[in-house]
């Protein structure tokens, strides 16, 4: 059983320049099987919403990106692929199945003329 068993684990997830936040909620019972809860503004989030539910971890974190049910229901639905929902969501469920520690991930994007 993974060490965050039964545990809520949250990520939020800022989008950039759009201004959409993605909240995602995950917990696992044995350590592999993570439902998920995603809430957001975003239109494109809310078809992603009604679709993903439950995911296998060891599937999602194992196998070739695109191969896994995070990528295959988020590739119908957001436009845009530097969108940084996808690793937001993945690492929200490495944690709540124990594959990883909560930690937070950042990206900065800075641009200089030259």
């Amino acid at each position: 059983m993974g060490k965050y068993a039964g545990t809520i684990v949250t990520g939020i997830i800022g989008s950039g320049i759009c201004g959409y936040k993605i909240n995602v909620e995950a917990v696992s019972q044995d350590g592999r099987h993570v439902k998920i809860k995603i809430d957001s503004e975003c239109p494109n989030y809310l078809k992603v919403m009604d679709e993903l539910h439950e995911v296998d971890a060891y599937r999602e974190m194992f196998q070739k990106l695109h191969l896994g049910a995070v990528y295959q229901v988020l590739s119908k639905y957001i436009p845009h692929p530097s969108c940084p929902g996808l690793p937001g969501i993945l690492k929200t469920v490495e944690v709540a199945a124990g594959i990883a520690l909560p930690q937070t991930a950042t990206m900065v994007i800075s641009k200089k003329q030259t």
